[in-house]
């Protein structure tokens, strides 16, 4: 161990006090020791430190710091060098405000376009998810700050999240879920991880030796911190004993005292204690040293300026009709919607940044060689008719030469703490645009949103310029590419598709009871459209440009893919080039072609450039369950290079040696699979894949400590029923109001175990069983858990205090 010397210092109950924050944001410090504490904080697209006490979903306000694009538009820029500029700027914005711990990025996969939090998501792939953080990563970690990447592992939807268990074979564990985060330990270098709330097949996330010993430490050589999310331990020992060694926010000292409890009955050994420790001690003493030489200031205008082009970089030209862009000079333009006069920038929930400065369209287009004939904002925000403002909107629209329509999803559409339920954008949005069409058939609709949505409505618009959550600087960057300043570059990482029901997790998301299953196995986003031949919207990849680009020669070697692109337009712009693979005559399942590679290439008009996309150790590997380890199968592959998975330019066949003596998979037993036909697998095929029975997620007759506060609709208890009605009706009257209150939704889908995890040690386990008693029916019973666990919890913990004190 790195702190043998420290750790024999310690007392047992300074060790088991240490593995559990102090305080929202903080690890306890023990000053007679030397042994500081360490500050965390949210922050994926930018820093959210609270001023003054903390709280997990932001009661209390946080410090000015940038808002960036969030990852799930970055990750349109498909650009490696860009992700890097942001990590060092959140980084050294972290390191200036006294943060050691960014909790970020996010890199769960975009399994159902519905997860509420996909705005805070990379892609449906994990290649390119990974790639992107690991970027991040570095450029945070070169400031001395931690990248602490998120939710470890299969947390894909926010219903019930912390009383949900993912079900699913262990290939698609590896190659789909975990992918991501391997490169970002392994090319990142990530120092911490936090884990996700759900269980992994039984397990939960937080105590699964599989994920965090096995994989993690073991096989991928993790040497940092994993941390829980906030409130997401379920037993500090069985955490502990899995190699968790931070338990976040503040479970007070009852956490402390069930470590204690297991060293003396021996469930836990020592050794396995001061492992954690000193995993921990390494982190808070480096991390201490690093701050020692962090500047206390960053230059709000420079990363305002940097927001500003990712917000360009990343943004994607869907349709552009005519070449109705870029809008010529002296255009008359009028500009209609709400998000022009108060822009949906960022997503809801606990990555919530105070923005230094944020721009606004309507004040900022008068910078630009633009005539706007008048501003509205045309709908209600809420999603309520106006008829003044309706016609407001139209009586513009019929005088000037182009409408620029800013519309999108609404925060009440994308928030942390609850999916979506459909893919449409609000009605009377569309309303407005389809009346709007009727006046001026030049529309040019600016859309805002975190994720994929329907697109009924896309004939209304001749041309569409998708910025998703541009960040504080989104107005000047949607501007610069409406007016040619800037040539669009961005390229979808994620599939839309014509309609929800054609999305492949569509009969198995969200989970109904406690089980999420994920029957569609590998077959996620465009590995299932392409290899089920389904129609989309728009594929994965796409996007257009202000020039045109051509492809040619392409060699292959055991080593890569050498290829040239050419700038063929009149305009200087920059083209990302993706290397998908394919192996038409496989013996394993798979789908028709994966991204393998990729590379963001600027060209100025008329030249060419010689592209080298190297393969890597993922380029042909596959998660054999047989022999439970990477192998590759030999013979025969495609090697594809394309503007986007549904245009592919170049192809060439490459011979590749196989390592296979034992193949997994007989076809017979799997025909969804082979053939990618997934939405409708039955329960024998998905036990097949799984190689088990599939568990058995019904609710009991009685609810437990696991069990969600939502799920007291069941309850034997009047009282508990009523509660659930309450609060129920807070979450339908925040919702009513547009804005959604995300402690009631925190609290809604909190499992009750949660309670004693999140309240600052009020609250014991021992306390926790008791209300679930008296949910259960048991009142009496219950309450006498409750009131005695209270007395008994307060006087245990004045006892610890005492006893860490010294006294």
């Amino acid at each position: 161990m790195k702190h043998q010397d420290l750790i024999d210092k310690m007392t047992l109950a300074e060790k088991a006090a240490f593995l559990s924050g102090k305080s929202e944001w903080e690890t306890r410090d023990f000053k007679r020791l030397g042994i500081p504490s360490i500050f965390c904080s949210d922050g994926p697209h930018g820093i959210r430190k609270q001023d003054g006490a903390g709280d997990h979903l932001g009661l209390n306000a946080s410090l000015p710091s940038t808002c960036f694009p969030t990852a799930a538009a970055v990750a349109n820029s498909w650009d490696e060098e860009l992700g890097q500029e942001l990590g060092d700027a959140l980084g050294e914005e972290a390191g200036s405000l006294g943060v050691n711990v960014l909790l970020g990025p996010g890199l769960n996969i975009k399994r159902s376009p519905l997860c509420g939090r996909n705005f805070e998501y990379y892609s449906e792939d994990p290649y390119l998810a990974g790639k992107m953080a690991a970027s991040y990563i570095r450029g945070i970690q070169k400031r001395g700050v931690y990248a602490c990447p998120k939710h470890f592992a299969v947390n894909s939807q926010e219903l019930r999240r912390m009383a949900m268990n993912a079900v699913l074979d262990e290939r698609t564990l590896r190659e789909i879920y975990l992918t991501g985060f391997e490169i970002a330990v392994k090319e990142g270098g990530a120092k911490a991880i936090m884990t996700s709330y759900n269980e992994v097949n039984g397990t939960y996330a937080n105590e699964n030796t599989h994920l965090l010993k096995d994989i993690l430490r073991d096989e991928w050589g993790f040497d940092g911190i994993v941390i829980t999310d906030w409130g997401g331990s379920n037993s500090h020992t069985r955490g502990v004993l899995a190699g968790s060694d931070l338990e976040m926010p503040t479970p007070g000292l009852d956490s402390a005292r069930e470590i204690l409890q297991s060293i003396k009955d021996g469930t836990l050994k020592m050794e396995e204690l001061d492992s954690c420790v000193d995993h921990l001690l390494d982190a808070v003493l480096t991390l201490s040293k690093n701050a020692e030489t962090m500047k206390r200031s960053f230059s709000e205008t420079a990363h305002h300026g940097l927001a500003r082009r990712a917000a360009s970089e990343s943004a994607v030209l869907l349709k552009n009709t005519d070449q109705i862009l870029p809008l010529a000079a002296k255009s008359k333009v009028a500009v209609i919607g709400d998000f022009a006069f108060a822009p949906r920038y960022q997503g809801a929930g606990s990555s919530v940044v105070n923005a230094t400065f944020v721009e606004t369209t309507e004040r900022n287009i008068q910078n630009y060689d633009l005539q706007v004939t008048g501003s509205s904002r045309g709908y209600q925000r809420t999603g309520g008719e106006d008829a003044a403002l309706k016609k407001e909107a139209l009586d513009l629209a019929g005088k000037a030469d182009v409408v620029l329509y800013y519309f999108g999803l609404d925060e009440l559409s994308e928030s942390e703490g609850m999916d979506r339920t459909h893919m449409r954008i609000p009605q009377n949005q569309i309303d407005l645009l389809e009346a709007l069409v009727q006046v001026n058939p030049n529309i040019v609709g600016v859309v805002s949103a975190g994720a994929s949505f329907e697109m009924p409505w896309h004939y209304c618009c001749k041309a569409i310029l998708h910025g998703y959550l541009t960040g504080q600087a989104g107005a000047s960057a949607m501007l610069d590419i409406l007016t040619g300043k800037v040539n669009p570059s961005g390229r979808l990482s994620e599939t839309y598709p014509v309609k929800y029901e054609d999305t492949p997790a569509f009969r198995n998301f969200p989970g109904t009871e406690r089980n999420s299953e994920y029957r569609e196995g590998l077959f996620v986003g465009y590995r299932y459209y392409d290899t089920a031949k389904v129609r989309v919207q728009y594929p994965f990849g796409y996007g257009l440009s202000y020039t045109t680009f051509e492809y040619s020669d392409l060699k292959t070697d055991e080593w890569g893919a050498t290829f040239t692109i050419k700038n063929t337009g009149a305009r200087d712009g920059a083209e990302v080039a993706q290397l998908y693979v394919s192996k038409p005559d496989k013996e394993v399942f798979r789908p028709v072609k994966e991204l393998k590679g990729f590379r963001k290439v600027f060209l100025k008009a008329g030249e060419s450039k010689e592209v080298t996309i190297p393969f890597d150790d993922k380029t042909f590997r596959y998660w054999n369950v047989l022999t439970n380890q990477w192998e590759i199968e030999g013979g025969n592959y495609q090697i594809m290079i394309g503007a986007c998975v549904a245009d592919i330019r170049l192809t060439a066949d490459v011979q590749i040696e196989g390592s296979t003596d034992f193949f997994p998979y007989k076809k017979e037993t799997l025909p969804s699979y082979y053939s990618g036909l997934v939405q409708q697998v039955d329960d024998k095929e998905f036990e097949t894949l799984l190689g088990h029975p599939v568990p058995d997620g019904k609710w009991t007759g009685e609810l437990g400590v696991n069990d969600a506060i939502c799920q007291m609709y069941y309850a034997k208890s009047g009282l508990a029923r009523l509660i659930y009605r309450v609060l129920t009706h807070l979450k339908k009257k925040s919702e009513a109001k547009g804005k959604p209150d995300l402690n009631i939704l925190f609290i809604y889908n909190m499992p009750f175990r949660g309670i004693a995890k999140m309240t600052a040690g009020a609250v014991s386990m021992d306390m926790a069983y008791g209300m679930v008693e008296v949910v259960n029916g048991h009142f009496f019973k219950g309450m006498k858990k409750i009131i005695g666990g209270f007395f008994a919890n307060s006087k245990a913990n004045k006892a610890y205090e005492s006893k860490l004190a010294g006294k």
